[in-house]
C-alpha cells in the first residue's frame, strides 16, 4: 500500500470510530480503538512508538512518542482538544521529520470530525 492508500484507510477507520463513539472520550480510548480498526484492515500499527532524538553527540533513546505509526509510513497524532494550535501542528511535523515519514495526520475531538482532521505532507 502506498501512503495515500494508507491515509484513506486510516480516515475510513477514524470516521467509523467517531460515528460509533462520538466526541468526548480520552485520547487513549481513541488510540486503542483506532489501532484495533487499522489492524483489522490489515495494516501494521505501532502504538506509542518511541522516537529517539539525536543532537550532535547526544542521543535520547526515547525523546518522543508517536501516538500511532502505520506501516512505518504514516504518523497519526491524536489530540482530545477543542482546536488545533500551532504547537500541535509543529509537534506533528517534527515527528514526521525525525521519523522520516512524509505523511502525518493530526486529528482531534470535535462534534463534526471533518473539521477535526489535518493532513501534513513533507
Amino acid at each position: 500500500m502506498n501512503e495515500d492508500q494508507i491515509s484513506r484507510t486510516i480516515l475510513d477507520c477514524v470516521f467509523k470510530i467517531h460515528t460509533k463513539l462520538g466526541p468526548g472520550l480520552l485520547e487513549s480510548v481513541y488510540r486503542a480503538c483506532l489501532a484495533y480498526e487499522l489492524r483489522k484492515a490489515g495494516l501494521k500499527v505501532e502504538e506509542e512508538k518511541a522516537l529517539p532524538l539525536i543532537y550532535e553527540e547526544i542521543k535520547l533513546e526515547c525523546g518522543y512518542r508517536i501516538d500511532l505509526l502505520v506501516n512505518s509510513k504514516v504518523i497519526i497524532e491524536l489530540k482530545t482538544v477543542e482546536a488545533f494550535t500551532e504547537v500541535h501542528q509543529a509537534q506533528t511535523l517534527t515527528y514526521m521529520k525525525l521519523a522520516g515519514c512524509h505523511i502525518g495526520l493530526l486529528n482531534f475531538n470535535t462534534k463534526s470530525l471533518k473539521d477535526g482532521i489535518k493532513r501534513f505532507i513533507l
